[in-house]
Order: C-alpha cells, then sequence, then structure tokens
C-alpha cells in the first residue's frame, strides 16, 4: 500500500473543453521540427546541416555545455532548415520525413542486468538523456552529477490536463521498464492520485498525492518526500511521458518519441486525444477544430504553464496539451468587474459564481489589470503547497539578494511551482519570468 500525502493547500480551476478520452486520427503532414528552448538550460550546438539525411535517432543538436548531451530527431527524413532569430539563436530544426521511417538501431537491452551508469550511458547515445531535468535550477540536467534521488510525477492535475492514465493503457510494460532502468541510478519516486494503478509498480517508491493541483507538481513532491539542499542534486521528471520513451529505447532498441497529446479547451469543437510525436507541426491537428472567426490563443501545454503558439508552431518536447481558447481581445463588457455576473471564475468569490458549486467556465486570456507593486496579503501561500515562504522569496528575488534567497528555499523551487500564485496574484506580476531569471542567475553565479 503507497503512503498517502493529503495536501490542503491549492487551486483546483474547472474549465470548459476537457478531451474525451478517444483517440482521433490524424494525416502527419510530415513537416517536423526540434526546438531547443523545449529544454531548459540548453544552450545547442547544431551538428546538422540544410539537406542533411537523418534517421529516428540520429542527434540533430547537443548540449554546448555538456556534449555528451545529445537530442534525437523525432523522425527519419531531410534537414530542411536551422532556423535562427536574433544574434544568431538556433530556434529549430526542421526535418521533412520520409515516406517509410528508418530508425537507428541501438539494441534492445535487459535493463535488470544493467547498472546505473550503463542505464545513463544508453540514454546519452540515443538521444533522449536531455529530457531528464533537475533540481536545483530546474534545468535539463548535467550527466556528470549523479543525485541523490530521481523523482517521476505520474499525476496531471492542471486545468484541462491530459489524463497519462490513459495515455499509459497498453503501455505498461514500456512504464515498468523505464522506471527499472531509473531505479538503477539512484532511488526512485513515484508519485500519483487517488485510486491509481500507478501505485502498483516494482521498482520505486510509490506515494499518493491527496488534494488540489499543484499536487501534480514534481517540485511539490520533492518538497514533501526528501527536499533539496544546497549543494545536493535530485532528477525530477514532472512529464511522466519520458518514461514511456525511455521504455522503448530499451524494449525495443529504436528511439520512439510518440505521445499522447489532448487537444483540448472551450474553443475547440470536438475536444479528444491524438498521438503525435515531439515536434510534429500542429497546423494539422488544428485544422477546422475551432472556429476562427474570433480570436483565439493556441497554447503549447496547459492554461497555466504552456506557452503562446500558432498554427505553424509544433507540439513541445513535454506538452501534453494543445489548448485553444478565447484571447479575450474582443470582450465588450458593460461595467466591467461591477456586474454580480455568473460566467466568470473568481477565487476571492468577488462574483456570484462561486454559489454554483463545480461549475465549468469558458475563460479568456486577459489579465483583468495591470501590474502594480507588491501586496504582502498570503495570497501564494494558499495554493502554494510548499514548506517555502513564497511571497518573500519572490520580493528576494526581484530585489537580487542571492543570501536571501538561499535562506528561503531557491534550490527547492521551478517555475512552474508558482503558476497558480501567478493565476490568483492581484499584483499581476509574472511570477514564473521572475523566477526563472533568478534561477538563471544563481546558476551563473554558482558555475
Amino acid at each position: 500500500m503507497a503512503n498517502v500525502i493529503k495536501l490542503r493547500k491549492g487551486l483546483d480551476i474547472n474549465l470548459q473543453g476537457k478531451a474525451e478520452e478517444k483517440i482521433i486520427q490524424l494525416k502527419s503532414n510530415g513537416r517536423y521540427a526540434l526546438v531547443p528552448d523545449d529544454f531548459e538550460g540548453v544552450t545547442p550546438k547544431v551538428v546538422v546541416k540544410e539537406g542533411d539525411k537523418v534517421k529516428a535517432g540520429d542527434a540533430l543538436f547537443i548540449n554546448k555545455q555538456y556534449p555528451e548531451v545529445k537530442f534525437a530527431s523525432p523522425v527519419s527524413g531531410t534537414v530542411t532548415a536551422v532556423a535562427r532569430g536574433e544574434r544568431r539563436k538556433v530556434l529549430c530544426i526542421q526535418v521533412e520525413a520520409d515516406a517509410q521511417q528508418e530508425y537507428v538501431d541501438y539494441g534492445k537491452k535487459d535493463v535488470t542486468r544493467m547498472d546505473g551508469q550503463q542505464v545513463v550511458d544508453a540514454l546519452l547515445e540515443a538521444g533522449i538523456f536531455g529530457y531528464i531535468n533537475q533540481l536545483p535550477y530546474a534545468v535539463s540536467t548535467n550527466p556528470s552529477v549523479l543525485p541523490k534521488a530521481i523523482f517521476v510525477s505520474a499525476l496531471r492535475d492542471k486545468p484541462l490536463a491530459s489524463s497519462f492514465e490513459f495515455e499509459a493503457k497498453g503501455q505498461e510494460q514500456d512504464f515498468q521498464t523505464g522506471l527499472t532502468a531509473l531505479s538503477k541510478i539512484a532511488k526512485t519516486y513515484l508519485g500519483c492520485g487517488m485510486h491509481s494503478s500507478f501505485e502498483n509498480y516494482k521498482d520505486v517508491e510509490a506515494t499518493v498525492f491527496d488534494g488540489p493541483c499543484p499536487a501534480g507538481n514534481v517540485g511539490v513532491q520533492v518538497n514533501h518526500l526528501d527536499p533539496v539542499n544546497k549543494g545536493e542534486v535530485v532528477w525530477t521528471i514532472g512529464d511522466p511521458t519520458v518514461v514511456l520513451f525511455i521504455g522503448r529505447l530499451f524494449n525495443t532498441g529504436k528511439v520512439n518519441l510518440t505521445r499522447r497529446v489532448a487537444l483540448c479547451g472551450s474553443e475547440v469543437k470536438a475536444p479528444a486525444y491524438v498521438d503525435m510525436l515531439v515536434g510534429e507541426e500542429l497546423s494539422t491537428l488544428l485544422s477546422n477544430s475551432y472556429d476562427a472567426s474570433h480570436s483565439v490563443r493556441i497554447i503549447n501545454g496547459n492554461v497555466l504553464t504552456g506557452k503562446v503558439t500558432t498554427k505553424d508552431g509544433y507540439l513541445g518536447a513535454h506538452s501534453s496539451e494543445i489548448t485553444v481558447i478565447p484571447e479575450g481581445d474582443d470582450a465588450d463588457e458593460m461595467l466591467g468587474w461591477i456586474l454580480p455576473r455568473l460566467k466568470q471564475f473568481s477565487v476571492n468569490r468577488s462574483y456570484f459564481s462561486w454559489l454554483l458549486g463545480n461549475k465549468r467556465y469558458a475563460l479568456d486570456a486577459r489579465i483583468k489589470g495591470g501590474e502594480r507593486h507588491m501586496i504582502m496579503s498570503g495570497e501564494y501561500d494558499r495554493v502554494l503547497p510548499m514548506d517555502i515562504y513564497g511571497e518573500y522569496l519572490i520580493k528576494a528575488i526581484i530585489a537580487g539578494d542571492i543570501d536571501r534567497q538561499e535562506a528561503l528555499g531557491i534550490y527547492e523551487v521551478s517555475p512552474e511551482d508558482f503558476a497558480l500564485a501567478e493565476f490568483v496574484d492581484s499584483s499581476k506580476l509574472e511570477l514564473q519570468r521572475i523566477v526563472r531569471e533568478g534561477l538563471n542567475i544563481l546558476r551563473k553565479e554558482n558555475a
């Protein structure tokens, strides 16, 4: 029986447009791209050029800081472009897929007979090691520093989040193989939700997290199970599909970056699931899926932590949802917030909608207010189930006080841990951006 940790702090936001558990079939247009910005903390060095032929599993770029960390092509085909932005920053490496896919064969392996270093070497060789992150700094991990523990979260609880239970159906053996491989490197913790089948997997210590969002955040789970102190490193997998990538590699000898994605949001006509490869162009998925007659926001990921994208964007390396919600720039509301409305969500019960129980809302992307001075109101603490003082930590980051940041637990947090605090913040501060900048500065100082 798994341990149960009850969390009381947090907030569940019920939105319209949750994906129905059925799979729609799509024919890909053959255009793919791997985006280095999907891998936080990685400085890419491109190892292919336009016109090169690659197989699925061949490296497209490496991490300049740790050259042994490669990033594999999701498909076989021809490199059509290396897109660059300002100061020649690599935006993406585009590949036109072959009609008949070819894979690099890395050979099937029995993970029960491997040690931790052999597992790490196999992941590095196949170009999927970079999908594993670490705390501190919440960046793609350094393979030369082994962790004190590895944390995997199989609980997705953000608004409109896809169900990993549904994704993992039929892939239980791959998930078990992936967990066993990770357990060879260090003690592995698996976080899951109530009434989940994941607590029955072997070679890991399973813990049930019972509470509202963000109970599924891997940082929250680390904080309750084995907090990170200065000088310590833990590896984190907040995207459990990565464990499937690892399991497939050892069970088949091939890199298979297929993931089950929820097409969701109040603007989507028929929310459902679709199987896509990492880096697949979104135009096929999004064509005719929503009403284009008014302004919408397309989000690569979930509404709290995802990135704004377009039809011409590509599926993110860690995105398990493509969310479409109203932009809100064409909204025309008489008397604004003064009216006692029932269709708007309010954390502070400013509207009468809180009387309607678990009503689902069609929220738009408006901030509804301007950035102002930070108010010490305890708002963050109500939605942050971690043993840290969130408001004081944010103030220390803004002030650039590194000693104070360390004392307040910056090594334990990642930007996504402050996503809900950003949502409820009456000061309208970009908390995730602030935390990311603070972590980047600290990482540079400690290098």
